[in-house]
């Protein structure tokens, strides 16, 4: 993870796009950026922000698959810390808890709320499908990793969002295909549009397509 001191430096970074229901009926949970954001203000986003170096350390019930720990290892971050990231994220800013029943020992600060509801997160249905790094130019430049989960893995009201911190505002579940209608950043659709060709039963090439605009050049790769 980069020194948080510098906006301007590339952040690791964890997003998570909880699907409820399956096939045309699907949904995803997405919220509204402040307008005074520094980073994509106004736009409607899934959860997700920067990995802590605490995530690194927080203990998972079951940890991402073989496939999907792999292809996160070949952006030279840990995949534990970038599953955990999504999952206390999601916690954050929706309220929301992907764990099972247990106990741990002395939590970090932003994982308290998390533990005190006797949950260990659990990051198994975590699928790996989408990785972008920010342009320069930006107020904030992230290296994101897109994860997708389902909501039936969700301990608790998938409509509860009354333990959600402010940084989304307007969450809601919305239609995979109504979701393009709102005010979204280019790279939401793209991924949008992959993980609805996913869930709605296209055939998908198992590698992750990854936009890398680590420098002023961009260049569209796959991770195998």
């Amino acid at each position: 993870m980069q020194d948080s001191a510098d906006k301007s430096a590339i952040r690791d970074a964890a997003t998570l796009l909880l699907i409820r229901g399956t096939g045309r009926d699907a949904q995803v949970l997405m919220g509204q950026r402040g307008a005074k954001a520094a980073f994509m203000p106004d736009k409607f986003v899934f959860p997700g922000g920067a990995v802590d170096a605490t995530d690194a350390v927080v203990p998972l019930a079951r940890p991402v698959s073989a496939a999907c720990s792999a292809r996160l290892a070949q952006g030279h971050a840990q995949p534990q810390a970038l599953a955990a990231a999504a999952i206390r994220e999601l916690w954050e800013e929706t309220g929301l808890m992907l764990g099972q029943a247990g106990d741990w020992p002395d939590p970090p600060a932003d994982w308290q709320g998390f533990a005190a509801h006797g949950l260990v997160p659990d990051a198994h249905g975590l699928r790996y499908i989408f990785r972008a790094i920010t342009p320069p130019g930006r107020p904030r430049r992230f290296d994101a990793r897109f994860f997708l989960a389902q909501a039936d893995a969700v301990q608790g009201d998938l409509d509860d969002f009354s333990q959600a911190c402010d940084e989304l505002s307007h969450l809601q579940w919305v239609s995979l295909r109504d979701a393009r209608k709102l005010n979204l950043p280019f790279i939401t659709e793209i991924v949008l549009s992959e993980a609805q060709a996913w869930i709605e039963g296209e055939a998908m090439d198992p590698s992750v397509p990854f936009f890398d605009n680590a420098t002023d050049v961009s260049r569209f790769r796959r991770i195998a």
